[in-house]
């Protein structure tokens, strides 16, 4: 017989009512009914004069199932157990640890007092997920925290220490330690002075009224149409917090269960919920089970001290790894120097570090011009500029420097990772480890495995990743991997759409309607049109196939050394320390001459067609590479992750653009892009996969399920 989840026990006059739910007490229908059952086993029993609500493990109720959101179908039935929590004759409190989050907020709220150890985090993330707090976050929260708290917590979703839950007064204590001690003191002292019982729904002093709050509301919305910009769910829970300081409590409860049954079922909670569950999905790798052995790393060393290079070696930094940064210029280093010593002392001006930290993390870093020291290191990153044979001859070195078993990683971002591995004798300890800039910020690693690329250095560079707070995807060795090698085609058909009649700033402003972070021209002046553009193509002039059309306008800006922000001017003109975009019409005026050169009559373009050209080929390349990526085991979700989290430019609401082709329909993308390749030519011939999944009526994630069950079956 399976033990309870909620278990009921007496200390003297007081009830304590013990979730057990590991490993992190989610929140579920059995949970639900156990607290219930035990409220009312407590409201009996007469020797009992006070409940206290508290949880075993590692954390408090950590949130709902939100696998059951998946399903959008949300049946959980919360309301009557937080009924019984809030009307009970005996004061209930509830004692918190670890976090708690969504519903395990929702359940402390509906208590009448609240104490949690200090290190205790509570959050609504549920604005993260598409949709809004279901179980009275809107309408509890405000009456403890105040209106502007409220609408903070539940548009950001970030979670908040329990110092500030208590200056806030969502949490009445905070105790350091014995959790469930303090709650019994807390209890019997509640006991002993008979007070009045304080339930959240009847408390009105901080909702304040509708004059106050009017400013309040409608600076809210702004800043988040700002901050989220096209989601939904932020909005609709700040119309139901504004529900709360208009309603009677049970009115606004309904209110609130109706925004958030709306939200759920919505196209941008499943997408933001598919995002959620693809992070984890992705550390599912081929070859790699719980028995392969990790390398811990506890030293590092990189080559090259250019702006990704000092980037890389904060990261390792900030995570606690001692590391050398050599490069053989002088200049270079001191270069270095000041610029990780800027982006600390930024971070210490906005209060993210304090200066011990940064003298902590800064004294981490070693700057040298030798190799001295990278006998002792546990990986070495190679970080210098596109060049074959210059990084073939840093890898031939650091094989003579390196102990045998230390990874040797480049963070290329196109070139061959076996045509590197062979200038060493060790092959299987080469990776790639692609950081995405800045290396310091951005939460993704791309790990590219070669053709000798061994289980162990693969298992090893996702637990770095994970160690350096990243997410690890692991990807095969085509050019320009995954992620390049798709942004290429986006930023190719972007600039086919200038040649074509479409203006710069049309094409940018498209893209940014339909939600993408930056355009794709602003995003190339700010990665400098020579590192997103030119070296490639100066790399790869050799395998171009004759007769397909090339653009020629990011050419003829790199040949008048235009390579965006760096130099102030590239697609767009820039003021000097001013990185706002200036429409240039010396650029408009090189893309219309570029047009007669092409032969191309110009004309004008909807956005529609901007949008579709450019993040269909997106889908197309994607599709390619899926077809390619078997002897990876890579998945669309894997793509999906790479496009909102590595180049933080898919907007996360469309799920990433594998889950929006589903979404919109994989047969009507595939007849769009048929009709592009009749009026464009073969560089729209459409992906094998995406023909094949079309014609069966099946999606991307069907593909992943497949992908899914051929690796278990492997692996059994």
């Amino acid at each position: 017989m399976n033990d309870p989840v909620v278990a009921f026990s007496r200390n003297g006059a007081v009830g304590i009512i013990t979730i057990k739910n590991p490993p992190v007490n989610v929140m579920n229908q059995a949970v639900i009914d156990g607290i219930e059952q035990s409220v009312k086993v407590g409201e009996q029993d007469e020797q009992v004069k006070a409940l206290v609500l508290i949880a075993e493990g590692r954390t408090f109720i950590s949130g709902a199932d939100i696998s059951v959101f998946r399903k959008q179908e949300s049946k959980l039935r919360p309301h009557p157990m937080l009924t019984a929590l809030e009307d009970s004759g005996k004061p209930t409190i509830c004692a918190m640890h670890g976090t708690a989050y969504g519903g395990g907020l929702e359940t402390a709220m509906a208590c009448h007092y609240r104490i949690a150890l200090a290190s205790t985090q509570i959050a609504h993330p549920e604005a993260k997920l598409g949709t809004v707090p279901g179980a009275g976050g809107t309408q509890r929260l405000p009456r403890l925290a105040g209106v502007a708290k409220a609408i903070e917590m539940c548009t950001e979703g970030n979670p908040i220490g329990a110092a500030e839950a208590l200056k806030f007064g969502i949490v009445d204590q905070i105790v350091e330690s014995d959790l469930l001690k303090s709650a019994l003191d807390f209890a019997a002292e509640l006991i002993t002075q008979k007070k009045p019982l304080r339930r959240t729904r009847d408390l009105r002093e901080k909702l304040g009224d509708e004059q106050t709050n009017a400013p309040i509301f409608a600076a809210a919305r702004e800043q988040v149409m700002k901050r989220h910009r096209g989601r939904t769910a932020p909005l609709r829970a700040i119309d139901a917090i504004e529900a709360a300081t208009k309603l009677p409590f049970e009115e606004g409860i309904r209110f609130e269960t109706e925004l958030a049954h709306e939200t759920l079922q919505s196209e941008q909670s499943q997408a933001l919920i598919h995002v959620f569950f693809a992070e984890r999905e992705i550390s599912k790798v081929p070859g790699v089970t719980k028995d392969t052995p990790v390398l811990k790393v506890r030293k590092a060393a990189i080559v090259g001290a250019g702006t990704m290079g000092s980037a890389i070696a904060m990261a390792y930094a900030n995570a606690g790894i001692p590391v050398i940064l050599k490069d053989a210029s002088h200049e270079a280093l001191a270069r270095s120097l000041a610029r990780i010593w800027r982006t600390y002392e930024r971070a210490v001006r906005k209060s993210r570090l304090t200066p011990e930290q940064v003298k902590q993390r800064f004294g981490m870093i070693r700057h040298t011009m030798t190799y001295q020291g990278f006998s002792d290191v546990d990986v070495a990153i190679e970080s210098v500029f596109e060049d074959m044979y210059l990084k073939k001859q840093i890898f031939a070195e650091l094989d003579r420097v390196c102990k045998p078993e230390a990874i040797l990683a480049t963070n290329t971002s196109w070139l061959d990772i076996d045509q590197i591995a062979s200038a060493t004798t060790r092959p299987e300890r080469v990776v790639g480890q692609q950081f995405f800039a800045p290396a310091n910020i951005m939460p993704l690693m791309e790990i590219v495995r070669g053709k000798a690329t061994s289980n162990e250095v693969i298992a090893s560079s996702l637990a770095l990743a994970k160690k350096l707070g990243k997410i690890g995807v692991l990807v095969g060795n085509w050019r320009g991997f995954a992620g390049n090698r798709m942004y290429h085609k986006y930023q190719r058909e972007a600039q086919l759409l200038l040649e074509e009649g479409a203006q710069v700033q049309e094409v940018d402003a498209a893209l940014y309607d339909f939600g993408m972070e930056i355009g794709p021209f602003a995003s190339s002046d700010h990665l400098g049109l020579d590192v997103a553009w030119w070296r490639i193509r100066e790399e790869y002039k050799d395998l171009e196939i004759p007769g397909i059309r090339h653009p020629l306008v990011a050419d003829r800006l790199c040949d008048m050394g235009r390579f965006g922000q760096k130099t102030g001017a590239g697609w767009y003109q820039y003021r000097p320390g001013d990185h706002t975009p200036i429409v240039d019409p010396e650029v408009q005026a090189i893309i219309e001459d570029c047009s007669k050169v092409a032969g191309i009559k110009r004309r004008s373009i909807a956005p529609e067609e901007i949008v579709e050209r450019t993040v269909y080929a997106l889908i197309n390349e994607g599709a390619k590479i899926l077809g390619e990526g078997s002897d990876v085991g890579l998945k669309a979700v894997a793509i999906d992750v790479l496009f909102i989290k590595g180049y933080r430019l898919f907007p996360a609401h469309r799920g990433g653009p594998m889950w929006f082709a589903s979404s919109v329909g994989l047969k009507k993308i595939y007849e769009r892009i048929r009709e592009f390749e009749r009026q464009f030519g073969t560089q729209w011939a459409p992906a094998q996969l995406l023909k094949r999944l079309a014609e069966e009526g099946k999606t991307f994630q069907d593909f992943d399920k497949a992908i899914a069950l051929n690796l278990k079956g492997k692996a059994s």
